[in-house]
């Protein structure tokens, strides 16, 4: 049976960890919460108390956490990675973080012998669940060519997008900037379009079959439109996300106007408490909608 570890097993890590349990895998899962770790342990994971628990059960593992903070948490102090990784190890780091940040990961990784693949994903829970998210995997040649079965097992598609370690992390970048672009777009245009009379709904459906679709206005908007504000992906990802791009960019010496736009939108959405919700939210932010004080009553389906 084949072994693969999972640390942070929530939205995506969750997603991970169900993909490989139905094909028959070993998984191994940390995670600080309680709730999730039973839950993975109920449908046959193994749950280890630490990331450094892990480290004695599996030589690959891959970690899904939601920032560099987090990141640093899993890798430093008494039962972290760093005290327990050698050269049998292969850390997958799949959080959107900085190319810079990556690369001081990587390097702290690799000075305890291990090897690092940077993998970033995008495709939300379901099609992490499902197989068929996509990868954005930096590594050596060799290092991709002898996990690559288990990366196609993760993931459909992977994009070998370079060797140098970081180059996931500014693919991604790239990737999410223009998903906060075009989710902000939506939005606007759904707006206009019950401004004038329109049917948003069936707007929505005449923008999936034109020029106009796009995979995160489709998938966001059908929930939206419900008024659906499940936290998928919550609203402080993307805002994160686009800040990271931009940052990117400036380093870069180049301008992104409508970028800025976008990241000026998410960021003002989390101010004006829809944080806690899932990005499609944007919709009602644009709309001028007050956030809801909480979740009750909110459907949540």
């Amino acid at each position: 049976m084949k072994r693969f570890g999972v640390i942070g097993a929530g939205n995506m890590g969750g997603g991970m960890v169900q993909n490989l349990l139905s094909k028959g895998w070993d998984l191994h899962v940390h995670d600080i919460d309680p709730a999730v770790s039973q839950r993975w342990q109920s449908r046959g994971a193994v749950i280890h108390d630490s990331p450094q628990a892990l480290t004695k059960a599996c030589a690959i593992f891959a970690v899904v956490v939601v920032d560099q903070p987090q990141v640093n948490a899993v890798l430093e102090g008494p039962t972290g990675l760093l005290g327990a990784i050698g050269s049998a190890h292969t850390i997958i780091l799949c959080p959107t973080l900085s190319p810079d940040d990556v690369q001081s990961t990587g390097a702290r990784v690799e000075a305890r012998g291990a090897s690092m693949i940077d993998a970033p994903m995008s495709g939300g829970p379901a099609r992490a669940a499902n197989g068929s998210m996509s990868l954005m995997v930096a590594c050596t040649q060799t290092l991709f060519e002898k996990h690559e079965d288990l990366l196609h097992a993760l993931a459909d598609p992977v994009f070998h997008v370079g060797h140098r370690l970081g180059d996931g992390a500014r693919t991604k970048l790239v990737n999410n900037l223009l998903a906060a672009i075009n989710l902000v777009g939506v939005s606007e245009v759904l707006n206009l379009a019950q401004k004038v009379g329109l049917n948003p709904s069936t707007t929505l459906e005449v923008i999936e079959s034109s020029s106009g679709q796009s995979w995160i206005g489709s998938d966001r908007m059908t929930r939206a439109l419900k008024a659906d504000w499940k936290p998928l992906a919550h609203m402080t990802l993307l805002a994160k996300d686009s800040r990271l791009a931009l940052a990117m960019a400036d380093l870069a010496g180049y301008d992104a106007p409508l970028g800025a736009e976008a990241m000026n939108a998410f960021t003002q959405a989390c101010k004006n408490g829809w944080a806690d919700f899932d990005d499609g939210a944007m919709l009602a932010f644009l709309r001028g909608d007050a956030a809801p004080k909480s979740k009750t009553g909110i459907k949540t389906n």
